[in-house]
């Protein structure tokens, strides 16, 4: 019976934990932001990357057109492809599309965002504060959890100092 009361309790305290980490997701107008999280980066690194996944609720498409925060200079929204074996990846002209009633994934190996010449390393349990724009749901107010600097394999990890020789 201590067992089964140990078990109860196990999950009782996963519940809670699931739903302080969702405790970060947003909304603004239609749009749904969760999960949005950043890699921490190595010492003298001067790019980052954030992720997301974004739903539209709503019934017309919307985009996503910027973001801004104090911790870099600058930032793009990316797309990360393959193609005959050679990575590319390049800034999204115009703004990044969120379907009405569809989730757009921003992940390692395909859309992402870039913070551009980043004034302090991002460093594992700390949060990156950022603005995010979109076309018709306007301005929302977004912080990205950082975790690890690890990636899932060396082909998706991608977000090093790229001014720098590899």
């Amino acid at each position: 019976m201590k067992k089964l009361s140990n078990i109860v309790t196990a999950f009782l305290f996963a519940g809670l934990f699931a739903s302080i980490a969702a405790a970060d997701d947003v909304r603004v107008g239609a749009i749904e932001i969760r999960q949005p999280q950043a890699r921490a980066m190595v010492p003298g690194a001067k790019v980052g990357a954030g992720y997301m996944k974004l739903t539209n609720t709503g019934s017309t498409d919307d985009r996503l057109i910027s973001l801004t925060s104090d911790r870099a200079i600058s930032t793009e929204i990316h797309q990360m492809s393959v193609t005959n074996g050679v990575m590319t990846m390049r800034p999204v002209a115009g703004g990044l599309e969120v379907p009405a009633g569809q989730t757009v994934e921003l992940k390692p190996g395909g859309y992402h965002l870039m913070f551009m010449d980043v004034s302090k390393p991002f460093k594992a349990g700390e949060t990156i504060k950022a603005v995010m724009t979109f076309e018709k749901a306007g301005k929302v107010e977004v912080e990205f959890a950082v975790g690890g600097a690890g990636a899932n394999s060396p082909s998706t990890d991608h977000h090093t100092d790229m001014s720098k020789p590899q």
